[in-house]
């Protein structure tokens, strides 16, 4: 049973960064190319590159943490109906007398919900523990000055491996099921 939590894990990290990641990339782009052309396209010299680097930087964690949410609701309709290791994470429909094959966005709505409150307990435990010890063992003075978006994500993933775990004692649409 580890085994299919932790390869069913390692497909939704996996599929979580890549989609969060190459999205937030697009995005800030995107972002770039637009400020480039409002500024009458400068001619590219190391300066002008350098300022397009820094503007790329700059806008890749403001939209990686928007497109992180993204991720995480798209990611949640692939964890079902796959088998790994002989067992499968099925969704039964409203009623719960059936389980769902084809699994729509409008189903895991109410699954995602319990989903991300249970993730968002288990990052903010993970908060207090790492706030503790920072404050024990290091000269940091404060959560920010070491806390952002990729403390963040590292922390979304180990907490995703733990929700799998306890999503169907959470969730009663949710069901563990031999195959």
């Amino acid at each position: 049973m580890s085994k299919f939590y932790f390869f069913l894990w390692l497909r939704w990290a996996f599929r979580v960064s890549v989609c969060s990641v190459l999205l937030a990339a697009f995005l800030s782009t995107l972002i770039t190319i637009y400020l480039y052309i409002s500024q009458s396209l400068p001619a590219l010299s190391n300066e002008v590159v350098n300022a397009l680097w820094q503007l790329f930087t700059f806008w890749f964690p403001i939209t990686w943490s928007i497109t992180l949410l993204f991720a995480l609701f798209r990611s949640l309709k692939y964890i079902f109906n796959v088998a790994i290791s002989g067992y499968e994470l099925k969704l039964n429909s409203c009623d719960g007398e059936e389980q769902l094959e084809v699994i729509g966005y409008g189903d895991l709505v109410h699954v995602w919900r319990k989903w991300f409150m249970l993730m968002i307990w288990l990052v903010g435990a993970q908060m207090i523990i790492s706030v503790a010890f920072t404050s024990m063992f290091s000269s940091y003075n404060g959560i920010f000055d070491w806390f952002d978006i990729y403390f963040l994500f590292v922390y979304i993933l180990l907490a995703g491996y733990i929700s799998f775990i306890l999503l169907g004692g959470r969730c009663k649409k949710v069901k563990v099921v031999k195959c």
